[in-house]
């Protein structure tokens, strides 16, 4: 079907996909100061749009929206059409605790009545 369109009516519906993938977005990487949208997402590794992101590589953040999921590392895999693919070398879901050296008693007292 792609043969008899014309290179400009290619050209807008790749825009257009594009365009819808920016604006379903949630997720983001996060690498020193800058952020860039995550078009795709899968267990092994994220897309985003080649022309705005540089050669990423090494540690960053992957954020839904202000979650913080993932502190990953990273490395360029394939430029694929508009995408950037990225492949995880260690993907680590982020905690919001700090983890404890010491083992936590199972049961704990929920309160304490004086009477």
């Amino acid at each position: 079907m792609t043969d008899f369109l014309p290179k400009e009516v290619l050209d807008g519906l790749n825009a257009a996909r594009k365009r819808d993938l920016k604006r379903r977005s949630h997720r983001r990487v996060h690498v020193g100061e800058e952020v860039y949208p995550i078009l795709e997402y899968a267990e092994e590794g994220f897309a985003v749009d080649a022309e705005n992101a540089p050669r990423l590589r090494g540690l960053v953040d992957i954020y839904d929206g202000p979650r913080h999921l993932y502190q990953a590392l990273i490395v360029a895999s394939a430029k694929e059409g508009d995408l950037m693919r990225y492949e995880y070398k260690r993907n680590t879901p982020a905690a919001d605790h700090a983890p404890v050296d010491f083992e936590q008693p199972v049961t704990k007292v929920a309160g304490l009545l004086t009477r």
